[in-house]
């Protein structure tokens, strides 16, 4: 088994490489700018439509302003996500210009809400068509998008723009820079849209999603999801954030199916999409990556070492919400031989069984997004409509997730009992802890000193990123904890990587979780331009920073 862990783990740079990728990540980080939208509709869809399931009906006029709520914000995120998409891909297309040289984020999420409309919006009596302006479009925003900045990018480093006088007011002047690439960005995919109508008769957005329409059928079916989510799980277990990798290549899909699965069950049919959103935050990664809602659970009830028992307890809260990271590196089980083969099955034989509840007894798919920190079982309930298979397969699903982790973690358990008992182990960690303590305190008082003489400043600000800004918010409650008993002036904020562009300047100091710490490269060239400064942490550095205030206003003050 370590043979095996060890070559996969040679392929890690391979990984680390394409989650940096920039137009995975512009697609990443434009849906979760985009994620306000989509969860504000939701929640007037599930007003609307949950009740029809338990017999109760709006009256006519209610249900009707409830649709149109969802219709105008859910109805147009393939329109958003172009803009978001676009200003994110700029973004970080401006690390690599020239210098002297930057491409304006705004011109260009103007411009690829323009190219979106050419690529998917159809002309009606009366208006435009908006049949692909919302998830069945979302294939034509990543094309609009891509081809806006890419077109910008062209035209800014070869300076293919208006310029302006000095005496021209800064506005001014970048509104006349950005005119000729906003009116190429926008005929090239004016261009696009005149070559797919006459050749295919139907927009570039129609084309695409019926061309690749068998491609996502295939992904729908069991060899499909199995791949889908297994890939995520061996990614994650060999220190790569699995979903950074594979949700940008299925975003399309696993949101327009939502819909369509809404549609299918409001015309009386059931909701029979299984690819979805809703698959895999309540499902295939019940409590995070790998399917691990119950292993602190079972840690708790079946261990008899002190670690796992300590590692149950610490870590159950965070992993009902979806925040596995504590168990993940405090256990570990990344890079763990022991929990190689359950971190791959449960998550697959999770959406195998969900797809065997949709198929077999009809039980309804996903029909609504809720927010990924939502309890697994209750997202998974009221993610398909509320029903008495949901509530049996919630039950289903902690069994067999159970029956599937309980060997390895009593095999693992057992050999960390006898390390325990033989006190090797603990020994050498308490000697590294009073070392870092002794360290730590002697950092702390120089650097209280250094405050007491005003040579640090009033105060600092820190801001932790992570993938969801869930493990950040682990740190940053940690730090504001820790300021309050040491007295030393320091604010924390968590934030989700990919959404710190706009507020880094605001900080002194950047705190990388482990999860995105191969970022690091990326985000150090924002941060030097404006004088912060990035640290990235390790697994269990981390988890231990979250765990002792104390301890992590020290780790803070040192970095300063």
């Amino acid at each position: 088994m370590n043979a095996i862990i060890k070559q996969i783990e040679k392929g890690k740079p391979f990984f680390e490489k394409i989650s940096r990728n920039i137009y995975l990540g512009a697609i990443r980080d434009g849906f979760l700018t985009a994620m306000p939208a989509i969860l504000f509709s939701s929640i007037f869809i599930m007003v609307a439509a949950v009740p029809e399931v338990i017999g109760f009906a709006w009256p006519e006029a209610v249900s009707t302003w409830l649709w149109k709520v969802y219709g105008y914000s859910m109805g147009i995120v393939g329109l958003l996500v172009a803009a978001t998409t676009a200003r994110c891909l700029a973004v970080s297309m401006n690390r690599k210009m020239p210098e002297g040289k930057v491409i304006n984020d705004v011109s260009v999420m103007l411009a690829s809400i323009t190219g979106f409309l050419m690529l998917s919006v159809d002309q009606v009596e009366g208006g435009l068509g908006s049949d692909f302006m919302g998830t069945k479009g979302l294939i034509a925003s990543f094309i609009a998008a891509f081809l806006t900045v890419n077109v910008y990018k062209f035209c800014v480093k070869r300076d293919l723009t208006i310029k302006m006088p000095k005496e021209v007011p800064g506005t001014i002047s970048q509104m006349f820079r950005d005119v000729i690439p906003f009116s190429l960005a926008v005929f090239s995919a004016v261009i696009l849209d005149l070559i797919f109508r006459n050749v295919f008769s139907a927009s570039v957005a129609q084309t695409v999603i019926t061309a690749l329409q068998p491609l996502f059928t295939a992904a729908d079916g069991y060899l499909g999801i199995a791949i889908i989510w297994g890939a995520m799980a061996l990614f994650w277990f060999v220190g790569v954030h699995g979903p950074s990798i594979v949700e940008p290549a299925i975003a399309a899909i696993i949101y327009a199916n939502v819909e369509t699965n809404l549609q299918l069950f409001q015309n009386g049919e059931q909701a029979s999409k299984v690819l979805t959103v809703g698959l895999g935050n309540f499902v295939g990664t019940m409590g995070g990556t790998g399917a691990t809602l119950v292993v602190p659970f079972l840690f708790m009830i079946f261990a008899k070492s002190k670690q796992l028992k300590a590692v149950g307890k610490a870590s159950s809260v965070p992993v009902l919400f979806a925040v596995n990271e504590p168990l993940l590196f405090a256990a570990p089980m990344i890079l763990n031989p022991y929990f190689f083969i359950p971190f791959l099955i449960a998550p697959i034989a999770n959406v195998w069984i969900f797809k065997f509840f949709v198929d077999v007894f009809k039980m309804n798919s996903f029909m609504y997004v809720l927010p990924w920190a939502t309890p697994a079982p209750i997202g998974l309930i009221l993610g398909t409509g509320v029903s008495i298979l949901a509530v049996v397969l919630a039950v289903v699903l902690i069994v067999v997730d159970s029956v599937i982790y309980l060997p390895f973690i009593k095999a693992y358990d057992a050999e960390l009992v006898l390390q325990e008992a033989q006190n090797a182990v603990e020994v050498e960690l308490e000697e590294e802890a009073e070392d870092i303590v002794k360290e730590l305190g002697a950092t702390a008082a120089a650097v209280v000193a250094k405050i007491d003489t005003g040579k640090i400043g009033d105060g600092k600000n820190v801001l932790v990123l992570c993938a969801g800004a869930g493990t950040s918010a682990m740190l940053a409650n940690a730090l504001e904890e820790g300021a309050k008993e040491t007295g030393v002036n320091i604010k924390a904020q968590a934030g989700a990587y990919g959404s710190h562009y706009d507020i880094m300047k605001n900080f002194d100091l950047v705190v990388l979780a482990p999860q995105v710490n191969t970022y690091l490269d990326d985000i150090q060239k924002d941060a030097d331009k404006i004088g912060v400064k990035v640290v990235a942490t390790k697994g269990a550095e981390y988890i231990k920073l979250t765990r002792d205030p104390k301890g992590a206003v020290d780790f803070v003050l040192s970095q300063i």
